[in-house]
């Protein structure tokens, strides 16, 4: 079988909201179906989006990364809001939202790094 290895996969950051998407899916297959159609998949849909972005960020310049980094930026913080309001609506489990907290927390910063980097 060939390996299809790209240079993104190496990229902490990628490899960190690769892990968080997939945390985030394990989880969503336990919401109650009216959510899961809800506000389940709309954060999957912002989650595959800053995935994109970081890929795309780490095949162009300096100077055309910074807005494709600002936007993953965003992304994370809309991301960040809708675990929480499923946490307050009691579709997330306290611990469950606890792990999504920890992990874009993590994102954020590695992100925040990566667009101070690409300030400069």
């Amino acid at each position: 079988m060939v390996d299809f290895h790209s240079p993104w996969q190496d990229i902490p950051l990628f490899n960190k909201t690769y892990e968080l998407y997939k945390t985030f899916y394990e989880y969503l297959l336990l919401f109650p179906r009216k959510n899961r159609y809800t506000i389940g998949q709309k954060c999957e849909t912002i989650l595959l989006e800053t995935l994109e972005a970081i890929i795309l960020a780490s095949n162009l310049s300096k100077q055309e990364k910074l807005p494709v980094l600002k936007k993953a930026s965003m992304k994370l913080d809309v991301v960040r809001v809708f675990f929480k309001l499923a946490k307050d609506i009691k579709v997330l489990e306290n611990k469950k939202y606890q792990v999504l907290e920890s992990q874009t927390t993590e994102i954020g910063k590695m992100l925040g790094g990566w667009i101070k980097a690409s300030q400069i």
